[in-house]
């Protein structure tokens, strides 16, 4: 068997989602090759510094423009014009993907980002490929540009985004909610008091993590300031260089302050709270480590939408005002009542094995799968 992974490399999360089932793919499933592919590096370069480039400047610089863009693609209304203006600009920038796709047919194509999900599926809709698509959809939300005819399965978050896509007139039997893949690291056990130690806090104090993604943007160094004297912090600052910089200086007591970090995971199993920007992936990796999230900074469109979806389900807390923060984290940290509440409904929305569940669908007809 044949697999070709896919994604689009603006942000991490697309990458993340998609590695977590290559890895998990090339660890336990038998007789299958898998391959893992960003459809930008296959792209006209043009297209590719402006996909990357666009977006980290829309979201860091115009984030109305780029909610705007968000909502008039969504319209139903528009959306028979908007979705030929895209599909023909996308067609005209991927030809490399298109060829090597036709060339390769994999069995199945699974991807992590629309853009490659959109010319998958159109490919096997014009019977130039016979593999079977996946779209592993991101967000707890559904943008319609993840809706494509010729699609086997859309892989989604949650019950709530099942019933988005239902709406849209997807048949419930090519839906599977079981969760936005996570990497395996997010599901071994960590010793808290440990790692408190290496990272040289209390192990008696609250602990609260704040990562807003690869950005590091946000009111960071206000909410470090009204929470350092009331708990103790792991503050991740990414690619944010001059934050870094700024809040190292500050020395404050109790607070540890990194840049791009590679253990987010053991940052996480240390810590009491997450305090984080409302991405798909950042939603996952916390649920998956048992932490109630605190939304800060959304993004307009997927974010925001992501938001919605957490709050149906009565998880999660928004801050629009980050003003309260010191007030929301206290009555977390001086109520366990409330911590123990808060870890029974993110049970109800947990969802750690998305990985094996793929793995599960696509190895069906191999020699099998291994555990």
């Amino acid at each position: 068997m044949y697999i070709i992974i896919t994604y689009a490399s603006v942000g991490a999360g697309h990458f993340k989602a998609a590695n977590a089932v290559f890895s998990y793919l090339n660890q336990h499933c038998k007789n299958v090759k898998v391959i893992l592919i960003d459809i930008l590096d296959k792209s006209n370069i043009l297209f590719r510094l402006s996909y990357i480039y666009g977006y980290i400047f829309l979201v860091r610089h115009a984030i109305l423009i780029w909610g705007l863009g968000f909502w008039l693609t969504y319209l139903r209304l528009l959306r028979p014009f908007t979705r030929l203006v895209i599909s023909i600009i996308n067609r005209l920038n991927t030809k490399e993907f298109t060829n090597f796709l036709i060339k390769e047919n994999p069995d199945f194509v699974i991807s992590t980002h629309f853009l490659p999900s959109e010319i998958a599926a159109r490919l096997k809709t014009n019977r130039q490929i016979s593999s079977k698509v996946i779209s592993v959809v991101t967000d707890f939300c559904v943008h319609p540009f993840w809706i494509s005819s010729g699609t086997y399965m859309y892989v989604v978050a949650s019950g709530y985004t099942k019933e988005k896509l239902i709406k849209e007139g997807i048949k419930e039997e090519y839906i599977r909610d079981v969760g936005i893949p996570v990497e395996s690291k997010f599901l071994e056990y960590y010793d808290r008091d440990l790692l408190l130690s290496k990272f040289g806090l209390s192990r008696n104090k609250f602990t609260v993590l704040i990562v807003t993604g690869s950005f590091g943007i946000g009111p960071i160094e206000r909410i470090v300031y009204s929470l350092y004297k009331e708990v103790q912090l792991l503050v991740v600052c990414a690619n944010n260089l001059r934050l870094y910089k700024k809040l190292k200086s500050k020395n404050y007591p109790g607070v540890k302050v990194f840049g791009f970090v590679d253990n987010i995971q053991e940052l996480m199993a240390a810590s009491d709270i997450i305090i984080t920007k409302p991405g798909g992936i950042s939603i996952a990796e916390s649920l998956t480590m048992n932490l109630w999230p605190i939304f800060i900074s959304p993004i307009l469109g997927q974010e925001s939408e992501n938001i919605k979806a957490l709050t149906y389900y009565g998880l999660g807390t928004y801050l629009k005002d980050v003003s309260y923060i010191r007030e929301v984290i206290l009555d977390f940290k001086n109520n366990p009542d409330k911590q123990k509440k808060a870890k029974e409904r993110i049970n109800s929305l947990r969802r750690p094995f998305a990985a094996r569940e793929i793995c599960d669908v696509v190895c069906q007809g191999s020699s099998g799968v291994t555990y």
